[in-house]
């Protein structure tokens, strides 16, 4: 899945995302378990915008992506504001790092793109491969209700300076699946040019993710709605996981 066209608009289309305010989230979630950052995976770090704001607040940090068209606007970035940000193209089922590091964060329910139960396993694998013994994994996940009840077979439209987007969805009840169709509308003087993407999220059950993550050695700590510090209910539409490696 490379994102080709929806690396473009990617950042104009989620302006509505606050990366301070998930920092310092993510921030206050170490502190409550004591502990220190060190070394930070971005993963799955799409156009490098968390990975910026970790930079800015001094985490040794690198990202890890899937997209060469995500990574190219990531890199772009960092060297506007200076940063030497090393940026590795990978999918986050065959992670493959240098060494270990302290932290993993994944954000923005990047977990859901994974098509199945295998490739999360896989993911929970190599990340607690690369993790050092008592280093934190931290991600969040849509949930099924959020697939079921929220994006279901719903339509959105996004009206930006830089492109028209209509977004589509198709949900499919048995796997809690929804195939998302992006179709974009760009104006090139009187007229419209018109591209298209097509991609998958599947949402799993938060108690089955739980238990993945302990069979790759990664103990879950902390389980909360996202952005907040209380236990998800039937209604929350995405939580975050704080895993510590044993």
């Amino acid at each position: 899945m490379s994102y080709n066209v929806f690396a473009r608009y990617y950042d104009a289309l989620t302006q509505n995302v606050d990366y301070r305010k998930m920092a310092d989230y993510l921030c206050a979630l170490l502190e409550r378990e004591g502990h220190e950052a060190g070394l930070t995976l971005d993963l799955a770090c799409g156009t490098g915008s968390l990975t910026l704001e970790l930079a800015r607040r001094g985490f040794d940090v690198y990202g890890a992506d899937a997209s060469r068209e995500m990574l190219s606007a990531a890199q772009e970035k960092a060297m506007e504001e200076d940063f030497r940000i090393l940026f590795l193209r990978q999918k986050m089922q065959s992670l493959d790092l240098f060494g270990t590091v302290n932290t993993v964060f994944c954000s923005l329910d990047s977990i859901n793109h994974l098509a199945n139960e295998e490739e999360v396993r896989k993911t929970f694998g190599r990340v607690s491969l690369f993790l050092e013994p008592g280093g934190y994994f931290v991600f969040d996940m849509n949930t099924p209700y959020k697939h079921r009840c929220v994006l279901g077979d719903n339509c959105y439209v996004y009206d930006v300076d830089e492109v028209f987007c209509v977004w589509q969805n198709q949900y499919e009840e048995k796997t809690d699946r929804v195939e998302i169709s992006l179709d974009f509308f760009e104006k090139k003087g009187t007229l419209y040019e018109r591209s298209s993407e097509r991609f998958h999220e599947r949402a799993y059950p938060t108690e089955q993710v739980l238990c993945w993550l302990r069979e790759a050695g990664l103990e879950p700590r902390l389980v909360f709605a996202s952005g907040t510090f209380d236990a998800p209910g039937e209604t929350a539409e995405r939580v975050t996981v704080a895993a510590k490696k044993l």
